[in-house]
């Protein structure tokens, strides 16, 4: 089956007092259908300029969008503006009417269409029940929490049965535990109606909860892109790494041990004690040196540094044991920069 969402070296470029400035320099990547895609970089790595060109609400200076296989720099006004109503947004700042009661602001993207207002509110009301906000039909948005805003935001975005959903920081406004629950509610949408979702943050955490793969923009490049589980088990740009490892890993021209590995944890379970089981199982015991590892759905993701004992068979027999165990790959380590 061909790319929902196809971008061919997608260029951007402004004029900054006067000089050209590339925000996207080549940008190629593909999103399949029914996918939740998550696209992250730094403050700056043209994140929003990049889902700005997905609905051409920025025009690229050079490169092709195709969504559904329609070339999108190639329509007419009135083809994208027809496009356009399979790709939703959701935003950072919610963007509702405020004016409007929350029914209302469902029923606008429909109105606009010239759907009859009986049937536009139907659909809202099947949308609130979806979005658990029911009981806020007759609700103005100043009377919402920011988790109930992006609800009707999210119900908004749907009315009009997209196939693409795009969500620019639309967590970033957010405090943990309602970034989760929307989260949650994105992800169940995907899974029901089987909207394509393309998630653009700076937190790595979003994309760990619910993205299956993932692009890491840099200076307005791709700087690695993967499952989510590859990019997190063993980053291999100097932009993953910062974004995987926000605090660094020890320079290892600081540690006395005598052999340094990396291990890393490409989704074998979150509980299985490795250190525990090396000192047990091989009576050798190693030295934790820097961690990051992550519990994704019961899986554990990530690397971990280890110091090996000076002795020489007991360092070979841990490195051997440690090889043998599933989902965990091992290199030995002469230099790291954090």
């Amino acid at each position: 089956m061909p790319p929902i969402i196809q971008l061919n070296q997608l260029t951007k470029t402004f004029l900054v007092d006067g000089h050209p400035f590339n925000a996207l320099d080549g940008v190629s990547l593909e999103v399949q259908q029914g996918e939740i895609f998550g696209i992250i970089g730094l403050s700056g790595a043209g994140k929003s300029t990049l889902v700005r060109c997905i609905n051409l609400l920025e025009s690229p200076t050079s490169g092709t969008v195709l969504v559904r296989g329609q070339e999108l720099t190639k329509l007419s006004s009135k083809e994208l503006r027809l496009a356009r109503r399979k790709i939703s947004m959701i935003f950072q700042g919610f963007h509702l009417l405020m004016q409007r009661t929350c029914l209302q602001n469902i029923c606008f993207p429909l109105e606009l269409q010239g759907i009859a207002k009986s049937k536009a509110k139907e659909r809202a009301l099947e949308l609130l029940q979806m979005v658990g906000l029911e009981e806020k039909a007759n609700s103005y948005p100043a009377q919402l929490s920011g988790g109930q805003k992006q609800r009707i935001a999210i119900a908004r975005a749907l009315a009009t049965d997209p196939d693409v959903l795009l969500c620019d920081e639309a967590t970033s406004a957010l405090d943990p535990k309602t970034t989760r629950e929307i989260l949650s509610l994105i992800r169940d949408i995907n899974k029901r109606l089987g909207v394509t979702v393309v998630i653009i943050t700076h937190d790595m955490k979003v994309i760990e909860e619910v993205c299956s793969k993932v692009v890491i923009l840099n200076q307005g490049k791709v700087a690695e892109s993967g499952t989510v589980e590859e990019v997190f088990s063993n980053p291999k740009s100097e932009a993953g790494r910062r974004l995987v490892y926000p605090g660094g890993m020890p320079a290892l021209h600081l540690l006395k041990d005598s052999r340094v590995i990396r291990v890393a944890f490409n989704g074998g379970t979150a509980y299985q004690p490795l250190i525990a089981s090396l000192a047990i199982d091989c009576g050798v015991k190693a030295n934790i040196l820097g961690a990051d590892t992550r519990n994704i759905d019961g899986k554990a993701f990530g690397t971990m540094l280890l110091g090996l004992p000076e002795d020489e068979a007991d360092a070979n027999r841990a490195l051997q044991y440690i090889r043998s165990q599933p989902n965990i790959t091992v290199e030995e380590v002469q230099d790291y920069h954090a």
